[in-house]
């Protein structure tokens, strides 16, 4: 074979590729910036990663020299891409959206389902009701890892890299898949205590004279709440009331306690509600144990409205193929809240409360 026929030996880079680009592991940069290019973070994207924040920025300046232009652009307060930056994102997501869905094809292929599943939850319910589930999951499937993260806030899944998410809401966003787990509704709930004390409440507007334990939403509570009931051929009936009390809080678990503790009347999830509902012993007259619960429902054949979500949801963001290890988790989750849903307070029957009045 003559010399200008030869085959490359890769002692130099062929003519035809830069050797700036030979110089610098590229490919793994560049999918790297299309990371950040979602999250709009140094932090995310290493956390994404497994790397640290130190090795990210000194990736990205090594592709900025073999590019030689700016691609990424941080202040003290955002970090964005360059216009540059934004063209070699959009031209090469695509191309590693595919190489992410071949790997997790040929992955699934394997005979057991294997690989990390990043979930995120509400506290309460991820407390009470997902973590016991996870126990029992992971020891059906021990190749399955699950970093949990349990947060209040609304995360973004794309954005911070969640592959599932468990959401309390009223309609999920159009932009992901969502799988219904169950029905829940909204319950105001006091302790047998604080009702001996205060009274009853017999109507909604009776709440303007009780003390109201409000749920912080975005760092702001409620001023009033809206209670709906359904009565047999009549019109639905709706009223909204003022409220106002000694404790406001940004979780229903806490809510729940300060109303076991007597402080008041609160508004929750029937979730978060359910453990104080159950009967526990007590001690009763003389001594004598007692089984009762720590919390009843208040105004039983109303329903308090557009607070809390109507239903739970098992949600992702979209993509062609979902991974086994997810779909294995949404399909155990599934049963599982069907399962512990079945004891959580019904709703009222139309009719009903013409007899409870």
């Amino acid at each position: 074979m003559s010399k200008h026929t030869s085959a490359h030996t890769g002692a130099t880079p062929p003519a035809s590729l830069d050797p700036a680009l030979c110089a610098h592991p590229v490919f793994s940069d560049l999918h790297l910036l299309t990371l950040i290019g979602e999250t709009r973070s140094y932090t995310q994207t290493a956390r994404r990663l497994g790397l640290s924040k130190a090795t990210v920025s000194q990736r990205i300046s090594a592709l900025e020299r073999a590019t030689g232009v700016p691609l990424v652009r941080r202040t003290t307060r955002a970090v964005t891409l360059t216009a540059a930056g934004l063209q070699l994102v959009e031209d090469t997501r695509p191309a590693f959206a595919r190489i992410e869905q071949s790997f997790a094809a040929v992955r699934d292929l394997a005979s057991q389902p294997r690989g990390l599943v990043r979930l995120t939850a509400p506290v309460a319910l991820g407390r009470q009701y997902v973590m016991p589930m996870l126990a029992d999951f992971l020891s059906r499937h021990p190749e399955i890892r699950v970093e949990l993260d349990l947060n209040d806030r609304l995360v973004h899944l794309g954005q911070e890299g969640f592959d599932l998410a468990i959401r309390h809401t009223h309609t999920p966003p159009d932009s992901s898949v969502a799988w219904p787990l169950c029905d829940t509704r909204s319950v105001l709930v006091a302790s047998p205590d604080y009702l001996a004390r205060c009274g009853t409440p017999a109507c909604p507007e009776d709440l303007v004279r009780h003390a109201c334990l409000v749920y912080l939403r975005a760092g702001l509570a409620a001023s009033s709440w809206t209670l709906a009931r359904t009565r047999r051929r009549q019109p639905p009936e709706q009223v909204s009331v003022p409220v106002w009390g000694p404790i406001k809080a940004n979780n229903s678990e806490t809510l729940r306690d300060a109303a076991r503790a007597g402080l008041g009347i609160a508004l929750l999830p029937d979730f978060s509600a359910m453990p104080a509902l159950q009967p526990v012993a007590q001690a009763g007259p003389e001594g004598h144990p007692v089984r009762a619960p720590s919390l009843v429902i208040v105004l039983p054949d109303w329903e308090p409205q557009g607070f809390f979500g109507a239903r739970i949801y098992a949600i992702r963001p979209w993509t062609p193929q979902v991974p086994r290890a997810v779909q294995c988790l949404v399909e155990f989750l599934r049963a599982g809240f069907a399962e512990i849903s079945r004891g959580w307070p019904e709703r009222p029957l139309p009719g009903q409360s013409d007899i409870s009045r």
